[in-house]
């Protein structure tokens, strides 16, 4: 007789939980700078990653912002044509096009950051002293493992 399949609780499977308050967290605050700026989740995102002032290519936005890089793709056309970014032509690499907020991008990034930080903070609010501090240390250790296993051979797609 073959042993029964272990229960899966989604309510308390980590990526499901994850994944769950990922959506909420985004979705809420993706309202407030979509009803403002008429931008989307993925626009946000690479508004946030070209904030810090770095020129990227498109390959690196897609993994600092952990989005597939088709989703890049759409929301860089988009924000080109919106005048929120520039692309150039990487000055050593001409293969290469680095992308740039424009002073409309950088406007929205300005009124956009301490909205998102507020929010962090309303969030993040409900947790004991020290409680912050312990879960931003929790889930590095997570994603360094996540990061870890995507790696490993028994999770790569066969290729």
């Amino acid at each position: 007789m073959s042993k029964p399949a272990p229960a899966l609780d989604l309510n308390r499977f980590l990526p499901y939980r994850l994944s769950v308050l990922s959506n909420t967290i985004s979705h809420t605050v993706a309202r407030l700078y979509e009803t403002r700026f008429g931008i989307t989740i993925p626009e946000w995102r690479v508004i946030a990653v070209l904030g810090s002032g770095r020129t990227m290519s498109a390959g690196e936005v897609a993994a600092a912002t952990a989005m597939e890089r088709v989703q890049v793709s759409r929301a860089i056309g988009r924000m080109l044509e919106s005048g929120l970014i520039i692309r150039e032509t990487g000055d050593r690499d001409r293969r290469r096009a680095d992308l740039t907020l424009t002073v409309k991008g950088r406007a929205i990034y300005t009124e956009i950051a301490p909205l998102a930080l507020a929010y962090q903070t309303r969030i993040t609010g409900v947790l004991e002293p020290g409680e912050a501090e312990m879960l931003d240390r929790l889930l590095a250790k997570l994603q360094a493992q996540a990061n870890a296993l995507a790696e490993a051979p028994e999770y790569r797609s066969a290729e």
